[in-house]
């Protein structure tokens, strides 16, 4: 048997509209899953379910905000309808706006943890009783979420985003004592610098600036080898569960 292989399971991954949620769902879908595609950006779904779709795979795009109650219940209503049970929850949507905290933009932080905190625990809401369900049939349920390095590193200016990650990484670790007797696996996902569309948040020149020169002197992730972690762990045993995994460049210390 291939554990490479996730033929018959269904996942939904969220931020799958670029970056790391475009090339997770790519990755899930290149290896035989069923994959419901959420984020805000219905022209950029689109072309990413093309993408699979060529490939031979299945997708659905679904349209939906993860800071809105709503959205996230007709997202989860829209996929029940076209995939039932899901057993593969990728919690990728995330947004960074880094800004000294005496900026005080709170603005900025309510988007944050709105979109890297709430919005997780909404979807996380509307698919834990599928992934319950799922592991209680004797079938592999997994729920991935992708919090930061920065849940642990010290960046000036990243304060509250950081703060968020570290929120993430939290609730992994409380949701895996709770899911993990269950047969649910709960897998937490640190990536450090990666080439994704989340600098592009900032309005700040200088910020930028920064961030090139780190990518510089440490180089950086492409959103590929994120998903292709992401697409080991959730393909491995039933029985095996890789809680915690940081993924850094080389250099990045």
């Amino acid at each position: 048997m291939s554990y490479d292989n996730l033929s018959g399971r269904t996942a939904v991954v969220t931020g799958a509209a670029s970056g790391i949620g475009a090339a997770v769902a790519l990755r899930l879908a290149a290896r035989g899953a069923r994959v419901a595609l959420l984020a805000r950006r219905a022209d950029r779904l689109e072309t990413v379910v093309e993408k699979i779709r060529a490939g031979g795979g299945q997708a659905l795009a679904v349209v939906a905000d993860v800071t809105d109650d709503a959205s996230v219940r007709a997202a989860a209503d829209a996929v029940h309808e076209a995939f039932a049970t899901v057993d593969l929850v990728v919690n990728n949507a995330g947004v960074m706006l880094p800004h000294p905290v005496d900026d005080g933009r709170l603005d900025e932080w309510q988007r944050m943890i709105d979109t890297n905190v709430t919005g997780v625990l909404r979807v996380l809401r509307a698919f834990t009783g599928d992934l319950v369900a799922a592991a209680a049939e004797g079938r592999t349920a997994d729920l991935v979420n992708v919090s930061s390095i920065g849940a642990h590193v010290v960046f000036p200016t990243y304060a509250v985003y950081g703060a968020t990650k570290a929120a993430v990484t939290q609730l992994s670790q409380v949701l895996r004592a709770e899911f993990g007797p269950r047969d649910v696996r709960v897998t937490n996902v640190e990536p450090g610098l990666t080439e994704t569309e989340l600098a592009d948040h900032i309005d700040s020149d200088e910020l930028r600036e920064q961030i090139d020169g780190m990518l510089g002197t440490t180089g950086r992730l492409a959103a590929e080898d994120v998903a292709d972690l992401v697409g080991y762990v959730t393909s491995r045993p039933r029985h095996v569960n890789l809680r915690q995994v940081v993924v850094l460049p080389t250099r990045q210390v």
